[in-house]
């Protein structure tokens, strides 16, 4: 399980114009997506704790210490 939480993204959402289902200031669990990536999305889970895609200027990727992590995943 450490090793998934290691690799496990997340991002502070910075805007959210348009969209209900994130908040400003707020960690989002990011998951891969490579062809949303390509036309600048990410696959975000978001407050339904649903992955929708948001447009990546949305976001900022931090890097987390595995016990915030731990607590992020267990929250959703």
């Amino acid at each position: 399980m450490k090793k998934k939480l290691l690799e496990t993204q997340f991002a502070l959402c910075i805007e959210n114009s348009g969209c209900e289902d994130i908040a400003k200031r707020k960690f989002y669990q990011i998951l891969p997506d490579e062809a949303a990536t390509r036309e600048e999305y990410l696959r975000v889970v978001d407050e339904s704790q649903e992955d929708y895609l948001y447009p990546e200027s949305y976001f900022v990727f931090v890097e987390l210490p595995p016990k915030a992590q731990e607590a992020l995943v267990a929250a959703g």
